[in-house]
């Protein structure tokens, strides 16, 4: 057998060799397109919602002075952070707890002189959204209730999409200065401003 024919046979099978390991490669390298989960889960069990929760412009809280009910009532962070009060005028709220409102307001009767011994509470009656995207049918921004879960968050979005990798999700928290990933399942509880992204599944 002449030796350019071995030659050519053998280089072809080299430039064989190599179109498999490079479509290999791109093959491997493909599933990248698809992300992945963190390895974390997310917290199972949460606090109150309202426990740190820090309030921002658009919450509504109520807020009640004892034996003064014409100082109490449900009341609106404006844009500035600040809440209307009736004789109190606009008092501070921004970036603070309901805890720390209630001790404000309280504050500010006793210097007045409005009252000797004031005492008053705060609840927060809405809190900032939440958040689904990727794989359902209206991602989007949301309000908030207390004892949402993942589950009835993604049906807030009208479902899954036929994309959608289901019974678990990647969830976006922000924990103070950091915001954290978590890997989530259907019943994982969710607080306000979280993000719940909807992976695709891999076909």
């Amino acid at each position: 057998m002449p030796d350019c024919f071995v030659q050519r046979c053998s280089g072809m099978a080299r430039q064989c060799a190599v179109a498999v390991a490079i479509l290999f490669l791109i093959l491997v390298g493909g599933c990248s397109f698809f992300p992945s989960f963190p390895t974390e889960d997310a917290p199972s069990k949460i606090a109150s919602p309202a426990d740190g929760y820090l309030l921002e412009p658009g919450n509504q809280v109520r807020l009640t002075v004892f034996d003064q009910d014409n100082l109490s009532g449900t009341f609106s962070l404006d844009a500035a952070g600040n809440i209307a009060l009736p004789l109190l005028g606009n008092v501070p709220a921004n970036g603070i707890t309901a805890t720390a409102l209630a001790a404000r307001v309280e504050s500010i009767l006793r210097k007045d002189s409005y009252m000797q011994d004031p005492k008053v509470s705060v609840q927060v009656q809405t809190f900032r959204p939440f958040y689904v995207l990727g794989e359902v049918r209206n991602p989007g921004e949301f309000p908030y209730i207390t004892g949402m879960t993942v589950l009835s968050a993604v049906a807030r979005a009208g479902g899954y999409d036929y994309r959608a990798r289901e019974g678990e999700v990647l969830l976006v928290r922000q924990e103070g200065d950091v915001q954290k990933q978590y890997r989530a399942v259907e019943q994982t509880p969710i607080l306000p401003g979280d993000i719940i992204k909807v992976l695709e599944r891999r076909f």
